[in-house]
């Protein structure tokens, strides 16, 4: 195949500039930053007491949970019926509208922010499915690297600008705002943000069409074909073995961006305006980080770099357990910058390099997404369990080595089998 045009990439690659606003504004600085503030260190939600900190990963991980679910049945139905694009628009709305609900979250009403949390997030994950099943579709092999980092620099450029926006907002106080009601109208911006730019997106990408016949159910529809991209998987060993460890060290990888923040504000005990600042600039170093990461696997392979940046993932965890100090923060998260987006955006091309030729692309990357949730639900509920049980979140970013080890473990599993591939097709062609 051929890659698409100009249009269409950019088109694609815009609604990680729409979106990723959620990632960094609502999941890194801004919410979970006002979440410790207008909550107690003990909250009380559905009857249960919890850790403030830990009942926030909790929600987090019920939302990847429920998009784990949910995900095999609608990309079955995108594929099979062609309306791909559509569930993209759908979780969208439901996405940007929760981030703007999120405006009359306070100290009052805890459910109010809770749900619609949950929701934003469910947005921002059931969309990414139908977004990354594109890949394959607008891009060639050899191409796949360069775009999909290049969705990713998107998005880490367009979430700076509102980051930048937002903090401006906390610091300047314009028209007689406090700070709580400055991060509230960030809130907002970002709904309006993420609806307003993914428009371009809806006009730039191809509408799919239907790969297979309807069966007239959907429910069983969508699990027969996440069985059917199981039973494909079980036959591909290079992308087994790679699917295994990207299971593993997604548990850390995520983990570690969605609480590294809460991290720096309950432990390191450091100013809010700190925080965001460290967030632009770990967005800024994403930016070279994708791009490097990208160009390095071209010249030493995709399993080889990321074998590379998991060891450095192991070595910032233990870094960050032993962290005491402003300085160490600053640098980690530096370090964690570089490493964050090339991870991210290598996994997603490596898996779209490795898997077969297909029309059902949203099925393949519904597995992969269903892959990548379950192991955040995993990550998230194990992170916020030793929280709450040790009170002690240092213990928590500690056991996430365990993630890393194992999943670089079967990463270097998947090297291996690929080059003993390789020199037996190099043997029977010289045969």
């Amino acid at each position: 195949m051929q890659t698409a045009n100009k249009k269409v990439i950019n088109g694609w690659a815009m609604y990680d500039w729409a979106n990723s606003v959620y990632n960094l504004v609502i999941t890194t600085t801004f919410f979970p930053i006002y979440f410790l503030q207008v909550t107690k260190e003990k909250v009380s939600f559905l009857g249960m007491h919890f850790v403030n900190s830990a009942l926030y990963n909790y929600t987090m991980a019920v939302a990847f949970l429920l998009v784990a679910i949910a995900s095999p049945i609608l990309s079955s139905i995108a594929d099979t019926r062609g309306n791909k694009k559509n569930f993209l628009v759908f979780f969208t709305l439901l996405g940007s509208i929760s981030c703007s609900a999120l405006y009359f979250f306070n100290d009052t009403n805890l459910a109010w922010g809770v749900f619609f949390f949950m929701l934003a997030t469910m947005g921002y994950c059931g969309g990414l499915v139908f977004y990354n099943s594109y890949l394959p579709e607008i891009a060639a092999p050899e191409d796949q690297d360069s775009v999909s980092a290049k969705g990713y620099a998107m998005g880490y450029i367009g979430s700076v600008i509102l980051q930048l926006l937002g903090f401006a907002l906390v610091m300047i106080k314009p028209f007689g705002i406090n700070s709580g009601q400055a991060v509230q109208i960030t809130f907002l911006l970002v709904g309006i943000w993420w609806l307003g730019f993914a428009q371009i997106t809806f006009r730039s990408l191809p509408t799919s069409k239907g790969a297979a016949k309807r069966t007239g159910n959907a429910l069983t529809e969508g699990f027969t074909e996440l069985k059917k991209v199981y039973a494909q998987v079980k036959l591909m060993p290079v992308l087994k073995r790679f699917l295994r460890g990207f299971f593993f060290y997604s548990m850390g990888v995520q983990t570690v961006m969605l609480a590294a923040t809460i991290f720096g504000s309950k432990i390191l005990k450091l100013p809010d305006e700190n925080l965001i600042a460290t967030v632009v600039i770990i967005q800024v170093v994403a930016i070279v980080g994708a791009w490097g990461m990208a160009k390095l696997s071209g010249i030493y392979g995709n399993l080889r770099v990321i074998i590379s940046v998991i060891v450095l993932w192991i070595l910032i965890c233990v870094a960050g357990y032993k962290m005491q100090t402003a300085m160490h923060f600053y640098l980690l998260a530096t370090g964690v910058g570089l490493v964050m987006g090339g991870i991210q955006s290598l996994s997603r091309s490596t898996y779209a390099k490795l898997m077969p030729e297909t029309k059902d692309t949203a099925s393949f990357f519904s597995y992969y997404d269903v892959t990548e949730k379950i192991s955040i639900v995993i990550g998230m509920f194990s992170f916020a369990y030793i929280d709450d049980v040790t009170n002690n979140i240092r213990n928590s970013v500690l056991a996430l080595v365990v993630f890393f080890v194992i999943g670089l473990v079967w990463v270097v599993s998947a090297l291996l089998k690929q080059k003993q591939l390789e020199q037996e097709t190099v043997t029977s062609v010289k045969a």
